[in-house]
């Protein structure tokens, strides 16, 4: 649970492990004071000491969890609200294990799309590298056989063995611009405003158009089935979704279902009026409506929505491999067909 500056928020995966913590302790008769003592104890990372100690030292005071998060400046907004919940309407067990599973969700997620971006990159980097080589190195050997022959390279070739020699004289702009790529990627994927603009502009693209709303549909069904098992009512089950997604096509989508219920239909109706989930979906939630059991419902459509998830993630780097390899074979072999075609023809001529 540690960070390198306090002022940091943790990861879903330290957020996970801190709530599963918790929730064992909880379960196990312990107040959350003791719960935190015990964590205080086995911690060995110096920064996770210093959270724990903070929110130990607050305990004592106020005898509350979510001050003592509070104080921490590093747990999630969500997480800090939940918790306030938990301890408000004397659930505060049952919130921390909803919270272990809804941060296991989120980075499950992060790291399907971490994988998904991660490999089709690096393809595309050892393309970049094989064709620079290619041009630089290999380009000017066939050049000098050219020469011994008494020919020059022309048309595509010539244009080729040009470029690579542009690239070798020009190497330290091609490696600065390379360098301010790197720089803006590790920027979006580092920074929140950054992924939430890669989001925004990703969304654009036909390709993942839907795997944006399956990930907000996810985190929608995760954040009501905690709300409503703390004991909340949906309206503000909607506004927490609102403020987890902070995706502005969905956002709207949770306000035409606030509107719809403000006006007398029930939350099942307004979920399915306002197009938040698809067909099935929208009848479980129903059926669940008429039987009681909205909030395991609401989890059951957040676990089928994150294995659809992993399964459109796998089908787009199915997709990519084949496809970088073909575009990487293509331009490799016709640049050395531009090569040995002509000098075949030469051969043949001798």
């Amino acid at each position: 649970m540690g960070k390198s500056k306090k002022q940091q928020k943790l990861s879903n995966l330290e957020c996970a492990s801190f709530c599963s913590q918790m929730t064992m302790v909880l379960h196990a008769g312990f107040p959350a004071v003791e719960g935190v003592s015990l964590l205080l104890e086995d911690a060995k990372d110096v920064q996770e000491k210093a959270i724990l100690q903070v929110m130990y030292d607050e305990m004592i005071n106020t005898g509350l969890l979510y001050p003592a998060l509070e104080k921490t400046s590093v747990f999630p907004d969500y997480l800090l609200q939940m918790v306030k919940i938990g301890e408000e309407t004397g659930t505060l067990d049952d919130v921390m294990n909803g919270l272990t599973h809804h941060y296991e969700r989120e980075d499950e997620i992060e790291k399907s799309i971490k994988s998904a971006l991660t490999y089709p990159l690096i393809m595309v980097a050892m393309m970049i590298a094989v064709i620079v080589i290619l041009l630089t190195k290999v380009m000017p050997v066939f050049e000098q056989v050219f020469r011994q022959l008494g020919r020059q390279m022309t048309g595509f070739s010539g244009g080729m063995l040009a470029l690579g020699k542009t690239i070798s004289n020009y190497a330290i702009v091609f490696i600065t611009i390379a360098a301010v790529i790197v720089g803006v990627f590790v920027y979006f994927v580092k920074s929140s405003r950054g992924r939430r603009a890669f989001a925004g502009f990703s969304r654009k693209m036909h390709l993942f158009h839907g795997l944006y709303d399956k990930i907000a549909a996810c985190r929608f069904a995760d954040s009501l089935y905690l709300t409503l098992k703390s004991g909340q009512n949906p309206q503000k089950g909607l506004e927490f979704a609102d403020e987890l997604i902070a995706d502005k096509n969905f956002s709207k989508k949770i306000k035409k279902c606030s509107q719809k219920m403000e006006e007398g239909e029930d939350f099942a109706a307004a979920v399915g009026g306002a197009g938040i989930f698809e067909g099935l979906y929208e009848r479980m939630l129903v059926i669940s409506g008429k039987t009681g059991e909205t909030d395991e419902t609401l989890e059951t459509i957040a676990r089928q929505y994150e294995r659809e998830i992993d399964q459109r993630m796998s089908s787009y780097i199915a997709i990519l491999e084949p496809t970088l390899v073909i575009i990487l074979s293509v331009i490799v072999g016709m640049i050395l067909l531009s090569v040995i075609l002509p000098l075949m023809g030469i051969m043949a001529g001798l």
